[in-house]
């Protein structure tokens, strides 16, 4: 078995399910400024939107500590120049994620609605800028950046200043406007009316048709710069689900609209994964030939031994994770 083959597959998995869980999440915390209603009315409406994600949100985020301990694991140079490299926009999606974080345990701690109102506040900042820079930094990996000789990012602008090039802009759009579709979807599957109701007519006024529409132009942009043959598939089957998913929101069936927006996430992750591989982190200039899946691996002992552990451990938390979502199964009045 190709062992640096396994684990790129494995660490797309990992993000893919983070993209997954953790993007209805996101969407759910970038809606919260577009609930309607009076003040009383407008609180309600955000405090069952928060409850629908409350007991999961957390968990969800594994997925991402998972992915980035596999790349430091099983490909060190990979995580040593793309964290370094990317150093700032990493440190403002974990201060995002913090903010997000805080925001949502610390809700409950005060019973007023201006505290409430602060706390959505942060909620929304902190899925906002994870969600843009995810999109942005991902783009810039499958793009390359300019590495040195040592096969490392020099200075901040290649860092920071230089990921913000139009792809890169273009797939942070794109992520927010998908993530936003996710969790409207997912609000209309774990929630009653009227806030079910609200979430299906914002969908297919606002966001529907723009997450289409950027989607299949990055998506296109992503194939015809960067793409496999293959990709081409994955692509596809992206703009179909997208596409059932804004049907089904108009046909009010909460389920398939849901399940479509999840299936078209996974198949761009399959593009950008595809689009990638076998590189990690490629290389824009002449001085490296950057970072593929073999000069950036750990060594086949270190492979095999995560192999084994990834074996017995992976069953445990996904027993653990499907436990969750079926003891908060039900859905969430307003």
């Amino acid at each position: 078995m190709d062992l640096q083959v396994l684990w790129f597959v494995i660490i797309g998995v990992f993000f893919t399910g983070y993209f997954v869980l953790e993007g209805f999440d996101f969407g759910v915390g970038m809606l919260l400024p577009f609930m309607k209603g009076d003040e009383i009315e407008n609180d309600r409406r955000r405090t069952a939107a928060i409850r629908t994600i409350g007991p999961i949100w957390d968990g969800n985020e594994v997925w991402l500590i998972t992915g980035g301990a596999a790349i430091f694991a099983a490909f060190p140079e990979w995580y040593a120049t793309l964290f370094s490299g990317f150093y700032l926009p990493l440190v403002l999606i974990l201060m995002g994620l913090i903010v997000r974080g805080v925001s949502l345990e610390w809700r409950v701690k005060v019973d007023t609605l201006k505290w409430r109102r602060l706390c959505d506040a942060g909620t929304a900042f902190g899925s906002y800028l994870p969600t843009l820079l995810w999109g942005v930094g991902f783009t810039n990996i499958v793009m390359g950046v300019p590495l040195n000789e040592q096969g490392r990012l020099d200075s901040f602008y290649d860092g920071f200043l230089g990921l913000l090039n139009p792809l890169g802009l273009l797939g942070g759009v794109a992520f927010v406007l998908l993530f936003m579709l996710h969790g409207a979807t997912f609000l209309g599957f774990k929630s009653h009316d009227p806030l079910r109701a609200e979430m299906h007519a914002f969908a297919k006024k606002f966001i529907a048709g723009p997450a289409i529409v950027v989607g299949a132009a990055y998506l296109l942009w992503i194939q015809l710069t960067l793409g496999a043959g293959w990709t081409w598939i994955p692509l596809a089957l992206a703009a179909v689900g997208l596409i059932v998913s804004a049907v089904a929101i108009a046909g009010n069936r909460d389920g398939l609209a849901f399940w479509m927006t999840a299936f078209a996430i996974i198949c761009c992750a399959i593009v950008l994964f595809g689009s990638l591989f076998p590189d990690v982190m490629p290389s824009t200039s002449d001085l490296f030939a950057g970072w593929d899946i073999r000069n950036a691996s750990s060594s086949p002992y270190t492979l095999k031994v995560m192999t084994w552990a990834a074996v017995c451990l992976t069953p445990i938390v996904l027993a653990g994770q499907i436990w969750t979502y079926w003891a908060f199964r039900k859905r969430v009045s307003v």
